[in-house]
């Protein structure tokens, strides 16, 4: 990575990730560290609170050495108070929140996701604060510390949720979204597959009625999903009698928030995947995602952990 004086890259190039591993451990690691955060706008770290004051490179020792830095502590509880010092994962993060909760099958038990949420939600909370430190900085010239809680930024996700319960009593948020309507919900298919139908709005769900010829449900768009309600037992009998693929064709054709629900084999070869680029191979033949269409796809093979330790001297000295 090339850099100007000031140890930012040179401008026309590309930086290119970096991999060098230290043992924090060791005196002579510190020394190291510093030197590399002498020349850094960020440091990022995630242990319990404490550890980095331990190590000598907490906010406040690091700050001496470069006073404009942004500093941002990963945490799952926060700082301080009692749940600080407890280790945790994203289950636990869910849990606590209270989204594990809204995820429950048909018995009521929690559904084990998957998908590291929480980790995934506070990697974008920390980016977030991140981005808007750096602006400050550019702004006043200051750095600036911030802790993001993994469990408090999943228990933003139920503001909706806790003035619902405390409003009406209801524990699982917005009426029209939690798959208590007949419009908006996830249906079976033919072959065993599912659809997701969303067609919240009146003009998708008269598309839809129009579409399969049931006029006569126009009237039934709100109404619930329960097996006492003829219309959602003819709906789901609809769903069953065409395959998947012809419900996703059938959701090409007509405007009525419809998309089939993918299996993770399936995304590369969708054709909305395939048309945006999202979904791609890079030059070994592996498999990645781009948040977005238009990010610059990495040409270059990630770094192995420590791959560059044998620069650390020169870029510390930079």
């Amino acid at each position: 990575m090339e850099k100007g004086r000031d140890g930012h890259c040179l401008p026309g190039k590309q930086p290119g990730k970096k991999s060098i591993s230290i043992d924090l451990k060791k005196e002579v690691s510190l020394d190291s560290i510093m030197g590399l955060i002498d020349s850094s706008d960020v440091v990022m770290e995630s242990y319990r609170p404490g550890v980095m004051k331990k190590l000598g490179l907490d906010y406040e020792s690091i700050k001496k050495r470069n006073k404009n830095i942004v500093y941002c502590s990963i945490t799952g509880y926060g700082a301080g108070g009692e749940w600080s010092r407890l280790g945790s994962h994203d289950l636990n993060y869910l849990a606590l929140s209270g989204v594990l909760a809204q995820l429950k099958d048909e018995s009521g038990k929690p559904i084990h996701p998957s998908i590291t949420i929480a980790d995934y939600f506070g990697s974008f909370a920390a980016c977030e604060r991140i981005l808007a430190a750096l602006l400050s900085k550019i702004r006043t010239g200051n750095g600036s510390y911030h802790c993001i809680s993994i469990t408090d930024v999943m228990a933003s996700l139920m503001g909706n949720h806790l003035a619902i319960h405390e409003a009406i009593g209801e524990s699982r948020g917005i009426t029209q979204l939690n798959g208590e309507i007949l419009c908006y919900g996830i249906y079976e298919t033919k072959d065993g597959r599912f659809i997701t139908l969303g067609a919240l709005e009146p003009k998708f769900w008269v598309n839809f009625c129009d579409a399969v010829d049931r006029q006569e449900w126009k009237t039934a768009q709100f109404s619930v999903q329960r097996d006492s309600n003829p219309v959602f037992l003819a709906l789901k009998k609809l769903f069953q009698s065409k395959t998947f693929q012809e419900w996703i064709e059938f959701g090409r054709q007509v405007d009525c928030c419809i998309a089939p629900v993918l299996e993770v084999g399936e995304l590369e070869a969708f054709p909305y995947f395939q048309e945006k680029g999202i979904v791609y191979r890079n030059e070994e033949g592996h498999l990645e995602v781009s948040m977005h269409d238009g990010s610059v796809k990495d040409k270059g093979k990630p770094p192995s952990l420590g791959e560059h330790n044998s620069l650390l001297d020169s870029e510390v000295r930079q």
